[in-house]
């Protein structure tokens, strides 16, 4: 859930009902909207800094980061900001936001107490892109921490790093807890594999080209990227793990040791959802579950 886009009641009231409906199955994540992050990166100073060179650790792919200034100029950006929220609305602080979510999950809210989700038991999880307020936060909550690799490869290390650093034992942790991205698709060979991931390139360049996320493509019927659109997208296609079970499951192995990630939490995107269900399907085998 993107708090930027909702308010702290909503979300306590729509996840508790969910776990009423299915107790112990329901997991609370939160994160910061995309409004936010677009209003950090204007006010912060653009101060020069010197490239990040691509690298590896332990096999795991770590790309130079993707600079999304370019795209804060563009209109279909600001159009899509505006309908997501009420106009002339303000995004709340995300950490105040939070606050008030754990205040009521606890039944502590002072205004009140919301039903459902009032003694849920739910804990929030925060989700977090870089070494910033959602990997801080959640620190300082003693929370657990979700760091995308799957969407931003190259700061997701240093998050961790931050959040490990700066964590604070509470009620709900006593020591660091750390879940890890990764968008795999797996097959029962790799030439397969590799057609059906055929198209991210092509649906992340929607993305980053300021068009959204369009439908995901076809693999079957998609030209070659131009040179111009792999540059824009090469770090996400680098850090995908396409390939049969046994090598995916050793490159979400790496990413594991790398990361000293307690879970990973995989994502599979394709044509077919059929070929999703079968993705997730090859992996469970492969880890005997």
């Amino acid at each position: 859930m993107q708090l930027g886009h909702t308010t702290a009641v909503a979300v306590v009231e729509s996840f508790g009902m969910l776990e009423a409906f299915y107790p112990g199955r329901i997991d609370l994540g939160v994160g910061r909207s995309g409004q936010r992050r677009v209003e950090a990166m204007r006010e912060k100073p653009k101060t020069p800094k010197p490239p990040r060179e691509w690298h590896e650790i332990d096999g795991v792919v770590i790309p130079a980061p993707f600079d999304m200034r370019a795209l804060l100029t563009d209109p279909r950006l600001q159009t899509r900001m505006a309908v997501l929220q009420q106009p002339q609305a303000v995004a709340p602080d995300f950490a105040d936001q939070l606050d008030d979510i754990l205040a009521m999950l606890a039944d502590r809210y002072e205004i009140g107490t919301v039903v459902p989700g009032a003694g849920s038991g739910l804990t929030p999880w925060i989700f977090g892109s870089s070494k910033g307020q959602s990997a801080s936060v959640a620190a300082a909550q003693g929370l657990p921490f979700v760091a995308s690799y799957h969407i931003t490869p190259a700061t997701a290390l240093e998050a961790i790093e931050l959040y490990r650093n700066e964590f604070t034992p509470s009620e709900h942790l006593s020591e660091p807890y750390v879940v890890v991205s990764a968008d795999i698709v797996v097959a029962d060979d790799e030439p397969t594999a590799k057609r059906l991931a055929a198209g991210y390139g092509h649906w992340v360049y929607s993305i980053r080209a300021g068009g959204g996320a369009v439908p995901y493509p076809d693999s079957e019927h998609l030209p070659p990227l131009t040179d111009d659109q792999l540059n824009l997208v090469r770090d996400r296609v680098a850090t995908q793990f396409v390939g049969d079970p046994d090598q995916v499951a050793e490159r979400l192995e790496a990413l594991r040791r790398v990361t000293g990630a307690d879970e990973l939490v995989i994502t599979s995107v394709t044509h077919r959802h059929e070929d999703r269900l079968r993705s997730h399907e090859l992996i469970a085998q492969r880890w005997g579950l």
